[in-house]
């Protein structure tokens, strides 16, 4: 049996504030924990309050346990110099449900685009690395449903595997909604499967 990957690492919280300086520009570099795009959508529109005066508002994002959905934005900077270098250290971190943008203050002298490209990436790569990078489990969800007299044959289970209980009701039939990282789950659901009297559902 293959070993999938079950796991994923994304940022705890928003970055601090990072600066990198070039010939007069500034490019001021930020990283948020994000799950969806009306989220990624809300930071920018804050960033731009904040920065009004700012030129550009470069950004890249990577969403999906399996780092499936991503997106890179220039701004109006020539082509690919500003968010593909972003990007491209969204996947040097290896990170995702991240949103990492780099606010541009133009200083009057123009980089060209191999200066642009090194600019967009180093207060990317400023902004990742004063992040606290943390590795999370790709959990799945199941409901167990049974009668109160197997509830401490459930509940041991629970307890010797180390799942996670997100959800219960517990009157007479009782209902239980628990987390199984991915690699245990096959196995887990076995275990419930087997005994008599308890339903175990995938969510």
């Amino acid at each position: 049996m293959t070993v999938q990957k079950d796991t994923f690492k994304t940022i705890a919280k928003p970055s601090p504030e990072v600066l990198f300086k070039d010939r007069g520009s500034k490019f001021i570099g930020y990283a948020f924990p994000v799950t969806s795009e009306e989220e990624i959508k809300e930071h920018l529109r804050q960033l731009k309050k904040q920065h009004h005066n700012a030129r550009h508002w470069c950004y890249a994002w990577q969403l999906g346990e399996q780092y499936e959905k991503y997106r890179a934005n220039d701004d109006g900077e020539p082509s690919n110099s500003a968010g593909m270098p972003i990007y491209g250290q969204l996947q040097s971190f290896d990170v995702t449900r991240i949103l990492v943008v780099v606010v541009r203050y133009f200083g009057g002298t123009k980089l060209g685009v191999g200066g642009l490209i090194q600019a967009y990436k180093t207060a990317a790569q400023f902004a990742l690395e004063a992040s606290m990078i943390v590795e999370r489990t790709i959990d799945d969800d199941f409901l167990l449903r049974f009668d109160y007299p197997e509830m401490n044959t459930v509940m041991r289970i629970i307890k010797d595997e180390d799942l996670t209980i997100k959800h219960q009701k517990m009157e007479m039939d009782c209902e239980i909604t628990i987390s199984i990282r991915k690699n245990n789950s096959e196995r887990i659901y076995q275990v419930f499967e087997n005994i008599y009297k308890v339903n175990i559902k995938k969510l």
